[in-house]
């Protein structure tokens, strides 16, 4: 058992634990855990793992029910999960597809396509029709972008590829600054920074696969899909919070 500091408990990682989960549960924050854990990789959990969590001193602030989350909680953070990982990996295959102009390239493309419509699904029961249609729009034309910015680059049209890039953290900014217009639990700057950390990431995937550089795609591929778990997260814990009588 490693040593935990006064005013900490230790807590063994299980599966599906992310650092906002467990964030949740204790009724701390995941800045206070990471400072709890020096050196501690919050994005990299490891199932049996053990890592030191404080504990408010007032107590009598922790929820009778902490720890719990409902049944409609946890199917909105699965699917938030789903939804944003079917983000990553069919971005992914889009990229490999183009890559090598493999034949599968516009029927990869249609299914990454398909990715903003499965999230106005989802936020239409809560925003209405013309908000969801909004994120809808706005997501489409991220991917697009990107699309237009990982053909540039393969083309060698370095103008091109500078101007796909410029539009895309515009893109970026301008979903940061809708998602926290209609949800006072997201913060523009929260976003802005995960979105703009996504963007460099998926740029460098797409560089480091066009150039041969496979193990190190891979690699980065580990990081997109860990950052993208945690922006299904920060989404879950807004909507949670936002509707607490549904979730």
């Amino acid at each position: 058992m490693i040593p935990c500091a006064k005013g900490t408990i230790p807590y063994v990682i299980q599966p599906g634990d992310t650092s906002w989960i467990i964030a949740h549960r204790f009724n701390t924050s995941v800045n206070a855990i990471s400072k709890a854990n020096p050196g501690l990789n919050l994005t990299h959990l490891n199932i049996g793992q053990i890592i030191c969590i404080p504990i408010p001193q007032n107590r009598a602030n922790i929820p009778h029910n902490e720890g719990e989350f409902s049944k409609a909680k946890v199917d909105l953070m699965n699917k938030m999960r789903e939804l944003w990982e079917e983000h990553v990996a069919w971005t992914r295959m889009v990229i490999l597809s183009m890559a090598i102009n493999n034949p599968d390239t516009t029927l990869t493309t249609n299914r990454l396509l398909r990715n903003p419509s499965d999230f106005t699904a989802q936020l239409t029961p809560l925003y209405g029709s013309d908000i969801a249609s909004r994120f809808e729009a706005l997501l489409k034309s991220h991917l697009m972008i990107a699309s237009q910015l990982v053909q540039s680059a393969k083309a060698g049209d370095n103008s091109a590829a500078a101007e796909a890039e410029r539009q895309w953290y515009a893109n970026a900014d301008e979903i940061a600054t809708f998602l926290a217009s209609i949800n006072p639990y997201w913060s523009e700057n929260d976003w802005k920074t995960m979105l703009h950390q996504h963007l460099a990431l998926t740029k460098s995937e797409a560089v480091n696969r066009l150039q041969g550089n496979y193990a190190e795609d891979i690699r980065i591929y580990d990081e997109i899909q860990a950052q993208a778990l945690q922006m299904a997260d920060k989404m879950s814990e807004g909507i949670s919070r936002q509707f607490p009588n549904r979730f």
